[in-house]
């Protein structure tokens, strides 16, 4: 089995069947003893940063992604910025978290890139040993590669580039219908 660890991206099988997960890539952000943390990077959300934070006027228009089933009431973010303070290293261009005052001075003061940064709502977890059981059943690939790549591929076509980048059997499975039915 592929080691899991910060940084690892898991992609969904095309045919999991979990409205939650169909054609998703997670980045897991924390793997340990106490179980697994991570966020869907390409489920979008139909809100932007300002409509969940009051102090952003109207006019901020950074879209907000669905990290997941849990917990639809926080806000999680992963950068590629190493200035950011207590921020959590997942890869050598890919961070998550950090002091959230200073990130919300860089916000509002408009040194941050919209392309620097992105925000979800919500997270995706897994007890201890759940994730390795469910990688056992061939429910996700384990791609301990593709991290530094999550700010260079395209949100809504990410599972997809992800897996053809794999090549062999991946590419193929990234061709796969979603309904196989209707072919």
């Amino acid at each position: 089995m592929t080691d899991i660890k910060a940084g690892s991206i898991l992609i969904s099988e095309p045919y999991l069947g979990d409205p939650n997960f169909e054609r998703t890539v997670v980045l897991i952000c924390r793997h340990d003893e106490e179980g697994s943390f991570g966020l869907v990077l390409n489920r979008r959300s139909n809100l932007k940063l300002a409509d969940v934070l009051d102090y952003f006027d109207n006019g901020f228009e950074m879209e907000l992604g669905i990290g997941g089933p849990l917990q639809h009431n926080t806000l999680h973010y992963i950068h590629n910025r190493a200035d950011f303070p207590d921020a959590i290293k997942l890869s050598e261009t890919l961070f998550w978290g950090g002091n959230y005052d200073f990130v919300k001075s860089k916000l509002e003061a408009g040194e941050i890139d919209p392309e620097e940064i992105r925000f979800f709502l919500g997270y995706s977890g897994w007890t201890p040993g759940q994730l390795e059981e469910e990688i056992e059943k061939n429910v996700w690939i384990v791609n301990n590669n593709a991290s530094k790549k999550l700010f260079t591929l395209n949100t809504d076509t990410l599972w997809r580039q992800i897996l053809k980048e794999m090549g062999g059997k991946y590419k193929i499975l990234s061709n796969y219908p979603v309904d196989p039915s209707l072919n």
